[in-house]
Formats: C-alpha cells, sequence, structure tokens
C-alpha cells in the first residue's frame, strides 16, 4: 500500500482560506484525477471520480473502500481509500510563498493518482473575514469584486501533485509525512 497526499497550491489575490465548499473533508466533494496502473502503466484516458460519502465492497469481501476500478490494458483490480483529518485550507501567505496545502490522503493499491483536476464546489474567504466566495476552479482561475472590502479578489496559476508520503503511528494518532 502507497499513501498518496495530494497538495496544492494558486496566486490568491484578496482571498484567504481556499477549499472545499464543505471544508477539506466535505463528504460530498467529488475529487477528479487520472489513474496509472502500477501493473501495466497505463493512465487511464478519461478522470477518475472519488467521493467520501461513496462507498463500495472490496473485491474480496473484507471491507470497503471509496473506489474499486480495473485497469483497462491489463485487467488488474485496484482500489482507493481516502483518509480524512489531513487536509487544510490554503491560505494567502501559503500562497503568495508559493507553498502547497495538503488536501487530502489517499490510500492507493494497483493505480498511482495522477493528473488531479479541480472543478466546482470550492469557497474561500475574503481577508477581512466579511465575505465567503463559492467558485468554479475548473478553468483554473477565478475572479471577482469584495464589496465590503471594495477591492477586488482572484485565484490563480492553481496547481497540484500527489506526494508519496509515509504513515506513522495508528488510528487517530496516525501522521502522514
Amino acid at each position: 500500500m502507497v499513501y498518496y497526499a495530494l497538495e496544492f497550491t494558486a496566486e490568491i489575490d484578496g482571498l484567504t482560506n481556499l477549499q472545499p465548499r464543505g471544508g477539506c473533508d466535505d463528504p460530498t466533494y467529488t475529487y477528479y484525477f487520472k489513474l496509472r496502473c502500477e501493473n501495466c502503466g497505463e493512465i487511464s484516458q478519461k478522470s477518475t471520480c472519488v467521493s467520501l460519502s461513496e462507498e463500495v465492497p472490496l473485491p474480496n469481501g473484507r471491507g470497503t473502500t471509496n473506489l474499486v476500478q480495473k485497469c483497462k490494458l491489463c485487467s488488474r483490480d485496484g482500489t482507493i481509500q481516502m483518509i480524512p483529518g489531513q487536509g487544510k485550507p490554503l491560505t494567502d501567505s501559503q500562497g503568495q510563498s508559493g507553498q502547497y496545502a495538503r488536501l487530502m490522503i489517499f490510500d492507493c493499491r494497483g493505480f498511482e493518482p495522477v493528473e488531479f483536476s479541480f472543478g466546482d464546489g470550492w469557497k474561500a474567504e475574503s481577508i477581512s473575514g466579511e465575505t465567503t466566495f463559492e467558485m468554479d476552479l475548473s478553468e483554473g482561475d477565478f475572479a471577482d469584486y469584495d464589496e465590503k472590502s471594495e477591492c477586488p479578489v482572484g485565484i490563480s496559476n492553481l496547481k497540484a501533485v500527489f506526494k508519496v508520503v509515509k504513515k506513522t503511528g495508528d488510528g487517530a494518532r496516525a501522521v502522514y509525512r
């Protein structure tokens, strides 16, 4: 089993706390990304979707996971289990300095996640904290005007990476570095 952390960054102007609409552990937020088969190296042509609210039985019948999928080239099964509780919103200071914020951890067996796609269902707050903006990031950017603070706000240069992380500890004390 390999643990992958999805981390993201963006240039943020006048906003902070960029995250999925219901928070980093939003059960209704759907993550879209392509998968690389660890057996044959084939990358899926279409993005796969996975969310915390969807659980399916494991092929061996011992428990559940968030995704079970077969590689179209070699027919090997792979699974992805999402691990909530590890994500944090992207702050304005992280965005300005190019730092990445961790969004979610994925326990992947048989597949490697690649090419995360930003979509609808995001939110961010104005720097003053008085206004919340809901946004669709599928085009890669967002621009609006904060009437309360009387200034333009925006998000651009969205970037996401999957990094291999190691798990230390068990249960609620587990830490992924």
